[in-house]
């Protein structure tokens, strides 16, 4: 399954930013393979709106089923669930890697609603 995690870095020792539309990294990861990329998402770091959308339909586009952040906006959460997309919420001071870890184990919560409101930092 190929997840998308929001991090402060370029590789899974990086750890999970709280933003998702407005972070500057998105890792692809293989939860199979370990395999990863990076999505360059610093287009949406300073979008006066629309952030979450775009930085939404951009991981929908790249072929995740799920999602890891520390929150998610409400506009985000409309683009992903509309896309079958999972969305999973962890904690920051985590690595990339400890979050993929417990998004293997069950661990990480799927959240079914926004936890935070829209224009968030």
């Amino acid at each position: 399954m190929k997840i998308a995690i929001t991090v402060r870095g370029e590789d899974l020792s990086a750890q999970v930013d709280q933003r998702f539309g407005r972070n500057k990294n998105i890792l692809l990861v293989d939860s199979e393979t370990s395999d990863t990329q990076v999505m360059d998402n610093s287009v949406n770091l300073n979008a006066v709106q629309g952030a979450g959308i775009q930085t939404a339909q951009n991981v929908a586009n790249s072929g995740a089923e799920a999602v890891i952040s520390g929150n998610m906006g409400p506009n985000a959460f409309r683009t992903l669930q509309s896309a079958g997309v999972k969305i999973f919420l962890c904690e920051s001071e985590v690595t990339a890697e400890q979050a993929l870890q417990k998004f293997n184990a069950g661990e990480l919560e799927e959240i079914h609603q926004a936890n935070v409101r829209g224009h968030w930092m």
